[in-house]
């Protein structure tokens, strides 16, 4: 590979391409089949495709049986066309993630190579591809990575027209991408970011004819074909919704329209943080290594600011307004940073060059991987030593990964050994190959029994029995997901206490009935019998009970106090892996 960097001629460089598409190939996918789908969002997509599988109601996403408003569906077309393909949840939920995750990557190279050249173009794969966010959420099973590959065609798009233009028709792939970021996660109109500084230079005498203009004509084509595309899935769904004679479908329609855009963003209710949260708790490790080449990039992007070079202003002030606009609502997650990668790879493309030469950038990876090599090595000797700290930690998550992080720790000191200082950045690069290799085969095996009940959902059924019903209260998506038996559940949103009066009357009715549960919850209703209990032990870090309907015949329950979702069938195939369909 590195030849192929040196060398721009046109057969070199398609090699080295088809080498970079075959090496993200594996990286990204490399693991997928081998683990169920982790919470806390990954049963959840996986429980609304298999239910528009099963019930075949595609427009409106089902959770458990219940409505789920939270997202649009394009994500859970994408999971249930992957799992109706393999036939199997196991080998499908991750699929979509890995597929955008290439094709963000290809975006990325295509555009750096008409703005820079070959070399610089496989240079910027290579960067894009080391970047911890986006492998790490390239192999997670989340709306986000396919959010990020609709802003990064769009912003391709835009940036086909703007530098390499005029291109209307990218011009319009561009906003029709955003269309379809938005039925994919509302936010994917972030490449709209793009305009102002675009806006500026145009009309400020600063492009000198290196930036095509905005005409009015052109951004009203552009808004039409975006409202179009949102149209396509909006129009039918409020038609539905508001002449059908289901009256939850209304409010659907009102959660999904404005609860989950507007209040969202600006009074949000959950994952509330301080506006320095992305600039303290994520950025560093999501741009990771990227953020070591900052004390270089920084004065050498401000020289080519003062130049007035749209190649720079434009991604980086994209950047900038993403962060900014994410700061301000006080609702905050890790995973929206992400569509910020591609963008910042753009910026930085033209100084990777330069950049790989620098000795002190050498430097910072070498330490970096000193950091985190040692941090691996010695977690992993004090933990098989039995240090107690590690020790309750892992009997709490069902985990002993003392073996897997002395390797990986070892091997991040022989690769420090052999390479040096002077080839830092060989050596993190080369070990981060390790690590996400590592992660996808040996990690998926260690963490997958404690992350995933499978095993827990077959022992309730080996003591339940397989046709038997099956009640939980305040449930997780995982078990539902996991059940291997008839299954109700009591309303997502509904206070647990009412869940659970509504458990206790159902349970009443018909003695052969069961209700799973979490300890800490039930615990709390002296009425049950502590002695019909079966602790079935710790899952996800939580203590589950599975209780019999004759244990809670003196509890008090009421019918009306919850709603009840019966969830569809979803039993898993002979092996016991995930639910086929």
């Amino acid at each position: 590979m590195r030849r192929f960097l040196s060398d721009p001629s046109q057969a070199h460089y398609r090699r080295a391409w088809l080498l970079l598409l075959l090496f993200t190939t594996v990286l990204l996918g490399i693991g997928i089949g081998l683990r169920d789908p982790w919470p806390a969002d990954e049963p959840r997509f996986a429980l609304n495709a298999l239910e528009m599988l099963r019930t075949g109601q595609f427009w409106f996403p089902h959770r458990g049986g219940e409505l789920y408003p939270d997202k649009p569906p394009v994500f859970m077309w994408a999971s249930a066309l992957s799992i109706w393909l393999t036939g199997s949840v196991r080998w499908g939920f991750l699929i979509p993630t890995t597929l955008a995750g290439i094709g963000t990557l290809l975006l990325t190279v295509d555009l750096c190579r008409r703005l820079y050249g070959r070399r610089i173009a496989l240079m910027s794969g290579l960067a894009l591809l080391s970047a911890f966010q986006f492998v790490l959420q390239a192999k997670t099973a989340q709306i986000d990575m396919m959010l990020t590959f609709c802003t990064t065609l769009a912003t391709y798009g835009l940036l086909r027209h703007a530098l390499l233009g005029p291109a209307r028709r990218w011009w319009l792939v561009g906003w029709a991408a955003m269309g379809l970021g938005i039925i994919t996660k509302g936010v994917g109109i972030l490449p709209l970011t793009l305009l102002p500084a675009w806006l500026w230079m145009a009309y400020s005498g600063r492009s000198r004819g290196r930036i095509a203009p905005i005409t009015l004509k052109a951004a009203l084509q552009g808004v039409a074909v975006m409202v179009a595309c949102i149209a396509a899935w909006a129009v039918p769904m409020i038609v539905m919704a508001t002449w059908g004679d289901d009256p939850s479908l209304a409010a659907y329609r009102d959660n999904i329209l404005f609860k989950q855009t507007g209040q969202r963003y600006a009074d949000s209710w959950t994952h509330l943080e301080p506006w320095y949260y992305y600039l303290v708790s994520v950025l560093p490790w999501a741009w990771m290594p990227l953020v070591l080449a900052f004390p270089w990039a920084l004065p050498a992007w401000w020289r080519r600011l003062r130049r007035s070079d749209p190649r720079i202003l434009l991604p980086l002030s994209s950047v900038i307004l993403i962060v900014t606009f994410f700061s301000l609502s006080p609702g905050k997650r890790g995973v929206y940073m992400l569509p910020t990668l591609p963008l910042l790879v753009l910026a930085m493309a033209p100084l990777l060059p330069g950049l790989v030469t620098r000795k002190g950038l050498q430097w910072l990876g070498f330490g970096l991987l000193a950091l985190l090599g040692g941090l691996l090595l010695a977690a992993g000797i004090l933990g098989a030593a039995g240090l107690p700290a590690l020790t309750k930690v892992a009997e709490r998550h069902a985990v002993s990964p003392w073996a897997w992080w002395i390797v990986i720790g070892a091997i991040a000191v022989g690769l420090l050994v052999i390479l040096r200082p002077r080839r830092g950045l060989w050596a993190l690069a080369s070990w981060l190959v390790v690590f996400w290799v590592s992660w996808s085969t040996w990690g998926y095996a260690l963490q997958d029994h404690a992350r995933s009940p499978r095993d827990m959902m077959a022992q309730v059924r080996s003591i339940t029995g397989a046709d038997t019903w099956l009640a939980m209260p305040d449930f997780d998506e995982e078990f539902l997901l996991q059940s291997r038996q008839p299954s109700i559940q009591f309303g997502d949103r509904t206070p647990a206490s009412a869940q659970f009066r509504r458990a206790f009357a159902w349970l009443q009715q018909d003695r052969s009935r069961w209700m799973f549960a979490m300890q800490r919850q039930a615990e709390d209703y002296d009425c049950i019998d502590r002695d019909q209990i079966h602790d079935l032990g710790i899952q996800n870090g939580d203590d589950w009970w599975l209780i019999p309907a004759t244990a809670v015949d003196r509890c008090q329950g009421d019918a009306n106090a919850a709603p009840l979702f019966v969830a569809p069938t979803t039993l898993p195939d002979h092996t016991g892996n995930a639910p086929r369909v």
